[in-house]
């Protein structure tokens, strides 16, 4: 910890009672995670609460987190369930279901050193989905008529599959810019039971219709989707939501 650290994030806990507090950290070694990194230290605050459904996890991490006790125990604490259990993403949803908020110090306050042992790499990647997909029905689907999945691929239509039969029938298209996936037309749900089986429209991005979810990776592309998606001059947390 930097030596300012505790001292800041108590002062900003004093303020934001009801808030998770995190703060800017550098990675030992340098070049560990280097996107995840930049993702950690770069959300505007507004993200801190629209980029929740990511891979990435919570959007202040762990390791930097400050409130209080009796926020805490407000929240539930812990799920003590052992390994392979994502106990973190647990309680941050859990503190964001109970009217939690989300603020991060500017400052650089931790040193986060990465080793190959940690404990986070115990949790399954399908774990960490089945979490994040719950979360985002919940709190943004299961509120929206029809949305459309941008990324016609093996993420999107993973994600596709796994929604929930009510969710997955609000799906109006696939949208991407690869010209062979919207060439083909459509995605036909081959394990669906319905007879005929769905056939989900694939458009390009500009043709299709918000909202969106979007299973693409950011800081894959060299500013190319950053770039797209910009240029539909969309506002996040209304118009679209990142989920990969």
């Amino acid at each position: 910890m930097m030596p300012q650290r505790v001292r800041l994030q108590y002062e900003a806990a004093q303020r934001l009672p009801d808030t998770i507090i995190g703060c800017r950290v550098r990675r030992e070694p340098p070049d560990a995670t280097e996107r995840y990194t930049r993702w950690i230290n770069s959300l505007t605050p507004d993200q801190l609460l629209t980029q929740v459904f990511t891979s990435h996890g919570p959007t202040v991490i762990m390791p930097t987190w400050c409130c209080s006790r009796e926020w805490f125990c407000h929240v539930g604490q812990f799920v003590e369930d052992g390994q392979g259990t994502p106990e973190d993403l647990l309680f941050f949803y859990d503190h964001l279901r109970k009217g939690g908020g989300v603020h991060r110090l500017d400052e650089c306050l931790l040193l986060y050193r990465y080793h190959e042992h940690a404990a986070t790499h115990s949790v399954s990647e399908e774990t960490i989905w089945k979490n994040r997909l719950q979360f985002l029905e919940e709190r943004v689907l299961d509120h929206w008529s029809s949305f459309t999945i941008w990324n016609a691929g093996k993420q999107g239509r993973k994600f596709y599959r796994s929604l929930t039969p009510r969710n997955r029938d609000k799906v109006v298209a696939f949208c991407d810019v690869d010209a062979k996936k919207i060439s083909k037309g459509f995605y036909t749900f081959e394990e669906s039971e319905k007879r005929p089986k769905p056939r989900i429209p694939v458009l390009h991005f500009t043709e299709a219709k918000p909202p969106f979810i979007i299973c693409v990776k950011l800081d894959l592309t060299g500013g190319g989707f950053e770039d797209n998606l910009r240029s539909l001059n969309l506002t996040e947390g209304e118009d679209y939501y990142h989920f990969s």
